[in-house]
C-alpha cells in the first residue's frame, strides 16, 4: 500500500493534465470486513466527480480513504499537487444539540491548522470570514446550529471545509434530507467552487446532483462498475444493474 503526494512546485496553478486523486489497484476496509476491491480511478482537478452507488457499495469508505481516516489495504493512491484534503461528513454526523454557534462551527475548520485550543490568528480569522461568505451563510453567524433549516445547516458545514483552504472538497451524501430547492442552492454552490479551481469529490444518491457533475464513478459492491462521463456511464440499463441484488 502506497500514498503519495506530489510536492509543490512553486506554481499556485493546477496541471491540466494531472488528476488532483488517483487510485491504482485500491482495496480498503475494516477488519475482518473488506470494503473496496481493487478500485483504479481518478479524480479531475477544478472539477466535480459523483461518487454512484448503493447503501454498502462503498461510496463513504472511498472519501474516508481519501480523507485519510481509513488506510488502504492494497494499492496505491497519488494526490497531485495541493494541500491536504477537507472533509465534509454527513450532516447526521454532527449533534443537533451541541452549544455550537455557526461562526463556532466553521471555525472549527480552523483546528487542523492551529489546533482546538490556540487562538485564531489574523489569518485563521479572514478564512472563516471567506467561508461564511462564499457559502452566504455569515449573517446567520451568531445562530444556533441546530435551529437552522437542513439546507442552512448543510452550507454551514460546507463552509467549514472550505475554511481548511484545501483545493480538495471531500463531502458525504451533501444534499441527502434536503428539499429540491436547497438541493439546488447546495449543487450551484458547489459548481461555483469547482469553477474556482476547487476539486469537489461527492458520494451521493441524488441522481440529478450526478447527472449534473463532471465526472462519475458507479460502485458495486466495492468494485468500480463505471466511470466517465455521466450523461454516457448514468444509463438506465446501468442503473437498473447497479441496484439489482447481488
Amino acid at each position: 500500500m502506497k500514498i503519495m503526494f506530489n510536492k509543490p512546485s512553486g506554481s499556485a496553478h493546477h496541471r491540466d493534465d494531472a488528476p488532483r486523486v488517483r487510485l491504482t489497484g485500491l482495496s480498503a476496509g475494516y477488519p475482518g470486513r473488506p470494503v473496496l476491491r481493487q478500485l483504479t480511478a481518478s479524480m479531475v482537478e477544478s472539477a466535480v466527480t459523483a461518487l454512484v452507488g448503493p447503501n454498502g457499495s462503498g461510496k463513504s469508505t472511498l472519501l474516508g480513504v481519501v480523507a485519510g481516516v481509513i488506510r488502504p489495504t492494497a494499492g496505491e493512491l497519488h494526490f497531485g499537487e495541493g494541500p491536504p484534503p477537507a472533509f465534509v461528513p454527513q450532516r447526521g454526523a454532527v449533534g443537533d444539540r451541541l452549544p455550537l454557534t455557526v461562526r463556532q462551527t466553521v471555525e472549527m475548520g480552523r483546528w487542523g491548522v492551529r489546533g482546538p485550543w490556540r487562538r485564531l490568528t489574523r489569518e485563521d480569522r479572514a478564512a472563516v470570514e471567506g467561508a461564511l461568505d462564499r457559502l452566504g451563510v455569515g449573517d446567520l453567524a451568531h445562530r444556533q446550529l441546530g435551529e437552522l433549516s437542513g439546507g442552512q445547516r448543510q452550507r454551514v458545514l460546507i463552509a467549514q471545509g472550505l475554511a481548511q483552504e484545501s483545493d480538495l472538497l471531500l463531502l458525504d451524501e451533501p444534499t441527502t434530507g434536503l428539499d429540491p430547492r436547497a438541493r439546488r442552492v447546495i449543487q450551484t454552490l458547489l459548481d461555483g467552487l469547482a469553477a474556482d479551481g476547487v476539486t469537489i469529490v461527492q458520494a451521493t444518491h441524488d441522481l440529478d446532483a450526478a447527472r449534473s457533475a463532471d465526472a462519475c464513478l458507479l460502485l458495486r459492491d466495492g468494485r468500480l462498475a463505471a466511470q466517465g462521463d455521466p450523461g454516457e456511464v448514468l444509463t438506465t440499463s446501468a442503473l437498473a444493474e447497479l441496484w439489482q441484488p447481488l
